[in-house]
């Protein structure tokens, strides 16, 4: 699932691996370059590279935030709306403006179904669930940058990972820093993309590009995002915990 790269890698092959740690400061010159790089692929959004012609970006906060119509019982049994509102876990990445998780539900589990069981999402949310268990959720990926686009003052790849795992607990855990945007996860994902079109990409290469209501099933497998537009991709996903065999 989504989405990000932290890893700040040098474009040339002849500089030594130490030239690939993390900085605590605000880079500049080419190290900023490559910054926006990682950055562009932790985003969902193309290379930096691959960004020609450049194009003005569309701004995401156009668009308005998707509504989650939550059902359950009332004290009679008969089922009713208990809310039809934007979820009340909307988690926002401030290193990334534009990334945007809309946490809708989460289980753990078998659930019970009694319609009587609090928004689980009034206590927080997880990066994946464990086995059994499912994260439905819709994420808003930022338009491929427009060139001469700079992440916000201050942004490294240490902070940026830090916000990540901060808003979304443990997520960056799952990605590869081997691999620009690479992660993996111990579930199955279902997804489909919403709004927008997204590039999903595998290992050695592989690439499917997804329009609209084109659909993805994630067995546990390697692979990042990429948006090779100028607009906002919206995609919906929803993970079930699982074992590896």
């Amino acid at each position: 699932m989504g989405k990000f790269s932290w890893l700040w890698r040098s474009s040339d092959k002849n500089k030594p691996e130490d030239d690939d740690e993390m900085s605590s400061e605000q880079p500049d010159g080419s190290d900023r370059r490559r910054l926006l790089q990682a950055l562009s692929a932790m985003a969902g959004g193309s290379a930096l590279a691959a960004m020609s012609p450049p194009a003005e970006a569309k701004d995401s906060s156009e668009l308005p935030p998707p509504k989650r119509a939550l059902t359950g019982r009332d004290a009679a049994g008969k089922s009713v709306f208990k809310s039809f509102d934007v979820t009340p876990k909307v988690v926002e990445i401030d290193s990334n403006p534009g990334l945007t998780f809309y946490e809708l539900y989460r289980t753990e589990g078998v659930p019970k179904l009694t319609g009587l069981e609090p928004d689980p999402m009034l206590a927080g949310t997880v990066a994946f669930p464990g086995p059994g268990g499912t994260m439905f959720r819709l994420i808003s990926y930022p338009p491929r940058r427009p060139e001469g686009w700079k992440p916000p003052a201050g942004v490294t790849f240490k902070s940026a990972l830090e916000e990540m795992s901060e808003k979304v607990p443990r997520m960056g855990d799952h990605f590869d820093l081997s691999a620009p945007g690479m992660h993996t996860s111990d579930t199955i994902d279902y997804g489909v993309v919403v709004r927008g079109e997204m590039t999903l990409e595998l290992d050695d290469g592989q690439l499917v590009h997804l329009r609209q209501g084109d659909c993805i099933v994630q067995n546990g497998t390697r692979h990042r995002w990429r948006n090779p537009l100028p607009e906002p991709c919206l995609m919906a996903f929803i993970s079930v915990g699982g074992q590896r065999g």
